[in-house]
């Protein structure tokens, strides 16, 4: 018999019962469904205790090192420290150290805290006003490296959060940052596999941090990030894009407006059409999408179709804040 740990709740795993079993013959509330590992509905993660490998069955790379496993599929090993799904993310005090303009709507936002390795690039946190306003934004860089985590905020029409960014928020001030949420971000296990990245708008976010955390690893496989806006004026990260493709061979850059001309070295059209039809076998790739829920949906899609595992596909869609999901 082991202990689990939740808050302030313990609860012994009796011989031959799972996780799902114990926390439910508690009434402790779990999300579950088929309990056979199917539906996956049961994830819970281990804050310290490294899951048995069965209970990871069938999850992503990025769920598996982060300590996720299927409550209804694990027998525990050893005492657990589990986190619902449903518990709230806790916030810690970060500071301003940069807030200026990338582009005509969107901010870098830099935000120094404390702790910044248990970050990575890539994953989103929720930044949070002081009248407890709250949004989810993408990390752009690699945390871990300056101490610091990068922001790239658009301003949307009638966006509260955003508008207070741009307007109001200013070097010096603290604000509350959430723990590291989300299982978009690079592993170095597969160093020779290709990546496909596709972002829209702010989606670059992400996949700058991501991109500069496989380069950082030393990956050695090809490399591919398209990034698309409306118009040529609200891309943004250019020059810097085009800089790390001529040092890094493995590398390539290709930015995209949908609409009016495309300057000399930018592609006319959308983003998403552009790298699929460049790749037209991901049977090996690994792909990261990120950006309007639409895109991520279609482009989701067609990776599979043209080869991608499913547990190779990545997603960071970015809906509208009332939906506190990523919307940087």
């Amino acid at each position: 018999m082991f202990d689990l740990t939740i808050k302030n709740n313990r609860v012994t795993c009796r011989p031959g019962e799972t996780v799902l079993d114990a926390l439910l013959r508690e009434n402790i509330n779990i999300p579950y469904g088929c309990k056979a590992g199917v539906c996956q509905s049961c994830v819970v993660q281990s804050l310290d205790a490294r899951p048995p490998v069965k209970a990871q069955g069938g999850l992503k790379d990025t769920l598996k090192s982060s300590g996720h496993f299927l409550a209804c599929q694990c027998h525990p090993e050893q005492p657990m420290t589990l986190k619902l799904s449903k518990e709230a993310a806790s916030f810690a005090d970060g500071r301003v150290v940069a807030n200026e303009p990338l582009n005509r709507n969107t901010q870098l936002l830099i935000i120094e805290i404390r702790d910044a390795d248990r970050y990575r690039a890539g994953q989103f946190v929720n930044l949070q006003r002081s009248d407890g306003l709250t949004r989810s934004y993408s990390i752009a860089n690699i945390p871990h490296a300056s101490g610091a985590l990068e922001f790239h905020i658009r301003r949307l029409p009638g966006g509260r959060f955003s508008t207070w960014v741009h307007e109001e928020l200013k070097v010096g001030d603290s604000i509350p940052v959430s723990e590291p949420q989300g299982q978009c971000f690079y592993l170095p296990d597969r160093k020779d596999q290709g990546i496909l990245m596709i972002g829209t708008g702010t989606g670059l976010a992400p996949l700058a941090g991501i991109l500069a955390d496989a380069l950082a690893h030393g990956h050695s496989g090809p490399i591919g990030l398209f990034h698309g806006s409306r118009e040529h004026e609200d891309l943004y990260h250019v020059d810097q894009m085009r800089a790390l493709a001529e040092r890094h061979p493995n590398f390539s850059y290709t930015p995209c407006v949908s609409s009016g001309d495309a300057p000399e070295g930018i592609i006319q059209g959308r983003a998403n059409e552009a790298a699929l039809a460049a790749h037209p076998d991901l049977s090996s790739w690994r792909v990261f999408l990120c950006g309007h829920p639409d895109m991520v949906k279609t482009a989701q899609k067609q990776a599979y179709l043209k080869g991608a595992k499913l547990a190779d596909i990545y997603c960071d869609a970015f809906v509208v804040a009332a939906e506190q999901a990523p919307v940087a």
